[in-house]
């Protein structure tokens, strides 16, 4: 039942260092589009820093990707990652990571087989790093966690800044604007300034308590009966979700008659503090506990089940408070 907060750091920290990378790709990428781009570069140098750069892009997206679901802070299960639209947890903009992810797979397939496939075909295919980007960014400041602290709405309205204004700097060299820089700030401006205003707005985060003293949550877990001829021990394992996402643990030592001895833990998610202490009272489908955090401040718990079939059930109650 132990979860590891690293998990969550690896998650968040794997994920935006991602997105910057990726970032930095499709900017070096729509650069050298240009013919007169990097002409004091050798353009086998600038290809490698192009080609290493998108490796450290799937590295990252691979270890995002890995720490999520290994994380119990959320239910992520293994269809979720995969199958667009099907997260408990803001399905919109986790559906946009995992496409992102997916397109970024397809696009190392074809870079592999880069030699074999029609020239024509692979510079098309190469424009799906825009879709990339695009659902990269809208994943991040939709989904993440830190999507309303300023230092997370600096560096994305940084990248996502420098793309646009990339983009418009080649549009306009195209189209023959001189000079392309007025049209290439304005751009890259304005989608800093959307970030923002996403990140402030409408997506603003809202969080949860931090290691909250007080709160109600719903309850799921197991009991499980080991009895012997003279002892048995009685054990109960749950998760808690709602204000305080909770991992739960409750432990009985029974003699025929009387309980011998009790434990009782309560982690809470993603800070892995654990809250440890005894049983102070069961009946059948409840139990209440008390235990003290390493602060020194003290927890009361109860929690109460309904009667189920086998040793699982879902419609528990978890009430704690200090």
């Amino acid at each position: 039942m132990i979860s590891n907060p690293i998990d969550w750091y690896a998650a968040r920290g794997a994920g935006i260092l991602a997105y910057v990378v990726l970032s930095f790709v499709v900017v070096l990428g729509t650069t050298m589009a240009g013919k007169k781009a990097f002409k004091r570069w050798p353009k086998f140098a600038v290809e490698d820093v192009h080609r290493f750069s998108g490796l450290l892009v799937g590295t990252f997206v691979s270890i995002h990707i890995v720490a999520v679901a290994i994380d119990s802070y959320l239910p992520f299960s293994l269809t979720s990652l995969v199958v667009p639209l099907t997260s408990v947890y803001r399905p919109l903009w986790i559906a946009l990571g995992v496409i992102a992810a997916e397109l970024l797979l397809a696009l190392a397939i074809t870079n592999h087989y880069r030699r074999r496939l029609p020239y024509s075909f692979w510079r098309t295919a190469h424009y799906v790093n825009f879709v990339v980007w695009v659902a990269a960014t809208l994943h991040g400041v939709g989904s993440g966690t830190d999507r309303s602290s300023p230092w997370f709405l600096a560096l994305y309205g940084i990248a996502a800044g420098a793309v646009v204004a990339a983009v418009a700097a080649s549009v306009a060299r195209r189209r023959l604007l001189r000079p392309a820089w007025p049209a290439a700030l304005a751009a890259g401006a304005v989608a800093s300034a959307l970030v923002f205003s996403l990140g402030l707005g409408p997506l603003r985060f809202h969080p949860k308590p931090w290691n909250a003293e007080t709160f109600n949550d719903a309850l799921k877990g197991r009991v499980l009966r080991d009895l012997g001829v003279t002892r048995g021990i009685v054990s109960m394992a749950g998760i808690g979700v709602g204000d305080q996402r909770v991992l739960v643990r409750a432990d009985l030592l029974i003699q025929p008659q009387q309980i011998e001895d009790t434990s009782f833990q309560m982690e809470f998610l993603p800070s892995g503090m654990l809250c440890l202490g005894t049983v102070t009272h069961v009946e059948a489908f409840s139990f209440n506990a008390r235990c003290r955090a390493p602060d020194g401040t003290q927890r009361i718990v109860v929690a109460s089940w309904t009667r189920a079939t086998g040793p699982e059930f879902t419609n528990g109650t978890l009430r704690v408070h200090a």
